[in-house]
């Protein structure tokens, strides 16, 4: 009698064109195949996504295979175990049944297994006289050995995809050092170019970035990246070849060429003059009897208002804003690395930002931003510089500014901001701002 093999789910479950086709792909099964059950499983591990399979579902086919005896499945061999759902949720890990069922589903629909069931839906196997298997309902096994070479390329693909993702974020960092550290070197050596530029550049291309970027995304993004080294490499390398290092430079092994040497003989003329006239000792004293707190925020953003316009946002609420947005002032003033770290070392890292900020405010007015930085943190290292003065000489000016002028009406003011919210300073404040003091 000829046994008929069972192609249709029991009960409600439904049959679709996907499993029919992967019945259709053991049909071609031929008896000489081979496969390793333990390799293909690992093959279908690394491809589970691209077979939309789960980490559950594999933990329930993992135990199908350990309910088969052999190690190495054949096209001719018996592959359809049945287990019980007791059984497979035992060695599931102690799956839930209503999980067990719908991840069993999740197999099927891979196409990594075939369900045989029996007219009632039980799983079972009719042994003959002689011991043998006539007839087995359950879990059919033989995709493993149809697909066995298709799920290797599958995962072969999903391995170079991989390396090829390693690289190309490896790449990008390295693009990233290379650039942030040129154009250090741009800056630290004096060589001609709108460096600030360059950095706003890279920041832009930076910023496509998301926190988890697809291969193709990083890979257009090195690409930017590589012009972008390259167009700095080829301006630093011009420049190294045009400039002739005289042996003195060549022995210090780093010149720095951003500080204006006239400001520095003119502050030393001006520091001479001060000590003729007996000015120190005020100096000193204007600075001793400075607050003894730290600035406010709020009063050094209203100081320097042009330093909101770097800021992410345009809105700086803490002091860690405020830090983060005097690393982008540094760059664009020309502020050599070195000049910024004897900066914060003498005055403190939010103290340097400010004078930073307040620099940046005046930058029409400051010919050598770098080398002013270096000025004023060597008066800092003798005692001779706070930021409290520097402040308040603009906010200062500031309020100057905004005088009314002769017969105009004090009380009114042009500004819809102004004559909405009345700002005025304190009576303190403006106490502080008559008296003269030096940056």
């Amino acid at each position: 009698m000829q046994t008929h093999i069972s192609t249709t789910p029991f009960g409600r479950r439904p049959m679709t064109l996907g499993q029919i086709s992967s019945q259709m792909a053991t049909k071609g099964l031929k008896p000489e195949a081979v496969a390793h059950k333990w390799q293909v499983f690992q093959d279908i591990r690394e491809a589970r996504e691209l077979l939309g399979a789960t980490d559950r579902s594999l933990a329930i086919l993992n135990a199908l295979l350990t309910f088969h005896p052999e190690t190495t499945f054949t096209g001719d061999g018996e592959l359809i175990v049945w287990p019980s759902n007791e059984q497979l949720a035992a060695r599931a890990n102690g799956m839930p049944a209503t999980t067990l069922r719908r991840h069993i589903a999740v197999l099927v629909d891979c196409g990594l297994i075939i369900r045989r069931d029996s007219p009632n839906g039980k799983r079972f196997a009719r042994k003959g006289r002689g011991g043998e298997i006539e007839q087995a309902y359950g879990f059919d096994l033989s995709p493993i050995v149809a697909r066995a070479q298709e799920l290797r390329d599958l995962a072969g693909a999903v391995q170079a995809e991989k390396r090829a993702f390693r690289v190309a974020k490896e790449r990008l960092t390295l693009l990233r050092r290379d650039i942030v550290k040129l154009i250090d070197v741009g800056i630290e050596e004096g060589v001609p170019g709108n460096w600030g530029g360059v950095l706003q550049s890279y920041q832009a291309i930076v910023g496509r970035l998301p926190r988890s970027a697809p291969r193709q995304l990083v890979e257009d993004i090195c690409i930017d990246l590589h012009a972008l080294r390259t167009e700095i490499r080829e301006v630093l390398e011009s420049f190294a070849e045009t400039q002739k290092m005289s042996a003195n430079e060549s022995q210090s092994g780093r010149h720095i060429q951003n500080s204006n040497p006239d400001l520095t003989s003119e502050s030393k003329n001006c520091l001479r003059n001060k000590k003729e006239a007996g000015g120190t000792d005020t100096e000193d004293a204007n600075v001793h009897s400075l607050p003894k707190r730290e600035l406010p925020l709020g009063i050094v953003l209203d100081a320097c208002p042009s330093v909101r316009e770097l800021a992410q946002g345009r809105e700086i609420r803490h002091w860690r804003d405020f830090l983060a947005t005097a690393e982008l002032v540094r760059p664009m003033l020309g502020v050599s690395p070195s000049a910024w770290r004897d900066a914060q070392d003498a005055l403190g890292e939010r103290q340097a930002a400010i004078t930073l900020a307040a620099i940046y405010q005046r930058a029409d007015q400051i010919g050598s931003p770098g080398g002013y930085l270096r000025s004023l943190t060597d008066r800092a290292r003798d005692g001779k510089f706070s930021t409290w003065p520097m402040i308040m000489a603009l906010l200062r000016a500031k309020l100057d500014a905004q005088k009314p002028m002769k017969g105009q009406d004090p009380q009114r003011s042009d500004d819809p901001i102004d004559r909405e919210h009345n700002l005025q300073p304190s009576p303190s404040l403006l106490q502080s701002l008559k008296t003269p003091r030096k940056w």
